[in-house]
């Protein structure tokens, strides 16, 4: 199950990015689907999850379009309700042609996702396997999923970004908490040494995977039950109490970075569901990453689960005693 935040993506494609009071030309321009929880539901429906999306649109023809836009990718849409007092959320969003992105995120019906909702939702939520939730939905609704979920028996997944003040006891309970490089910082995980540390940069030994994998590794138990943090083209980390794990990226041409990030966490919540352990999952979300930045936009570039498990290098056959009828 997933509750979270369902914009429409206004994307501008542009040669650089403008200096402060600039005007510049774009060279393209997409509007599609987008929001952290919308992202991660298609992103864990594609690779084979059973996904309940619980979020928000506006009465208007952008929250025609996201439910058109769901139900065309084959994301259920029974727990997505409109609002008549507030827009559609939008996601203002520039690609350089480096891939690199900014992106401006106006909340609009996201904001009525309260705790309300998620109590309303209490037995679709205690019956999912995973339960995940984004930083871009007020504190008090994120916190109040944790709580659900820890009364349910489910796993809850926390993907911090953008970071929310959420307290202390609610970051403990994630498992894991999927954060990025700098996500990571705000919540007190870093390398002890960060001297020289480039996060996109080719690993070796003693690089920044390694350095990573250790602060995430000290942060288990301390910052959440079990962390995860992604570092771009580098790959990702993964520290669970018993382990700790390095997945390095391979090496492609970045076309479009937006939504990669989703993509990554979508399909590891959607492997966690299936049953499967936290390394694997982690090295199937930075396939799906991976394979994400190499075409543009966001839901549209996920690839499917044969591909996926395929540059992971894991068979697509479900762990044993997975049931397919439970969700992410």
């Amino acid at each position: 199950m997933i509750v979270g935040s369902l914009n429409v993506d206004s994307t501008s494609y542009v040669e650089t990015f403008p200096a402060p009071g600039e005007t510049i030309l774009s060279h393209g321009f997409q509007v599609a689907l987008g929001g952290k929880g919308s992202n991660q539901a298609v992103a864990a429906h594609v690779v084979g999850a059973s996904v309940d999306l619980v979020a928000r649109v506006g009465s208007d023809a952008a929250g025609d379009f996201a439910l058109a836009t769901l139900e065309r990718l084959g994301v259920p849409t029974t727990a997505v309700a409109r609002e008549t007092d507030a827009p559609t959320g939008v996601a203002q969003i520039t690609v350089a042609d480096s891939g690199e992105n900014t992106i401006i995120v106006t909340g609009g019906a996201n904001l009525a996702l309260t705790p309300a909702v998620v109590d309303a939702e209490h037995e679709r939520l205690a019956a999912a396997s995973v339960v995940l939730t984004q930083g871009e939905l007020p504190v008090p609704t994120i916190e109040r999923i944790a709580e659900v979920a820890a009364a349910s028996g489910v796993r809850f997944v926390l993907n911090l970004a953008p970071p929310a003040p959420v307290s202390a006891a609610i970051l403990r309970s994630a498992d894991p908490l999927v954060v990025n490089e700098h996500e990571a910082r705000a919540v007190g995980i870093a390398p002890a040494d960060t001297h020289g540390l480039d996060a996109g940069a080719p690993d070796a030994a003693g690089g920044p995977l390694d350095a990573w994998r250790a602060a995430a590794a000290s942060a288990v138990g301390r910052v959440a039950r079990s962390v995860v943090v992604t570092l771009g083209p580098a790959g990702a980390v993964a520290a669970a109490s018993d382990d700790s794990w390095v997945a390095a990226a391979p090496r492609v041409d970045a076309v479009d970075t937006t939504g990669a990030g989703d993509g990554f966490t979508g399909a590891l919540a959607a492997m966690l569901a299936e049953g499967r352990p936290l390394d694997e999952a982690l090295r199937v979300a930075v396939a799906a990453g991976a394979l994400a930045v190499q075409a543009r936009g966001t839901v549209d570039s996920y690839a499917g689960r044969e591909a996926v498990l395929r540059t992971a290098g894991l068979d697509s056959a479900r762990p044993a005693g997975d049931e397919p009828g439970r969700s992410a």
